[in-house]
C-alpha cells in the first residue's frame, strides 16, 4: 500500500528536513501495515505554529512534536485523502537529541505515529497505547529502526 505525501515546509530550512521521498516511505510503511492507501500532507513548522494549533485544537498552550488532523469527507464523497500531519522541526530535533536517537529515526517515528492517528489509532487508554505502540514498533522495524520506546523505558528505570 502506498502513500502520496505532499511536503510543506513552513520553517527555517537549516539542518535536516526529510525529503518528500523519505516522508513517503515512512507513511507508506504505516499505511501498508494497516492495509490502507491514501494521501496526506506533512507540514513542517516552527514552534509558534505548532503551539498555536496545539492550543486551538487540544487546549494545550505549548508546541508539540506532531499533530494529526484526519480528513472526514462529506457524505456521498469518496476520497483517498487521509488528512494532515503538522510536525514541529525544533521539537523533533530536541527530542532526538535528548533521547540520543538518530534524527532521521525520530522523524520516521513521528510520521508513523501521526499516520496511525490519521487512521484512528490513539493512546489515551492504556490498552490503546499498548496496541498503537506495538504497531509503531513493528512498522519501524520494517524500516530498520529500533524500538523507540525501549530507550525511554530504560531511562525511566
Amino acid at each position: 500500500m502506498n502513500a502520496i505525501v505532499d511536503r510543506q515546509i513552513a520553517c527555517e530550512e537549516n539542518g535536516y528536513i526529510p525529503a518528500e521521498e523519505e516522508l513517503t516511505l515512512w507513511a507508506s510503511e504505516a499505511l501498508k501495515a494497516c492495509k490502507v492507501e491514501g494521501e496526506l500532507t506533512v507540514r513542517i513548522v516552527e514552534p509558534n505554529e505548532s503551539q498555536s494549533l496545539n492550543f486551538q485544537f487540544r487546549g494545550k498552550d505549548k508546541p508539540t512534536n506532531v499533530l494529526s488532523f484526519p480528513f472526514t469527507a462529506p457524505a456521498g464523497i469518496t476520497t483517498d485523502l487521509l488528512g494532515d500531519l503538522v510536525v514541529c522541526k525544533v521539537i523533533v530535533e530536541s527530542e532526538a537529541d535528548e533521547q540520543l536517537k538518530p534524527l532521521s529515526h525520530h522523524w520516521a517515528h513521528m510520521v508513523v505515529h501521526g499516520c496511525l492517528h490519521l487512521l484512528g489509532y490513539d493512546h489515551i487508554e492504556d490498552d490503546e497505547a499498548q496496541q498503537m505502540e506495538s504497531l509503531e514498533v513493528d512498522i519501524l522495524a520494517t524500516l530498520g529502526i529500533a524500538n523507540p520506546y525501549e530507550d525511554l523505558l530504560d531511562k525511566e528505570l
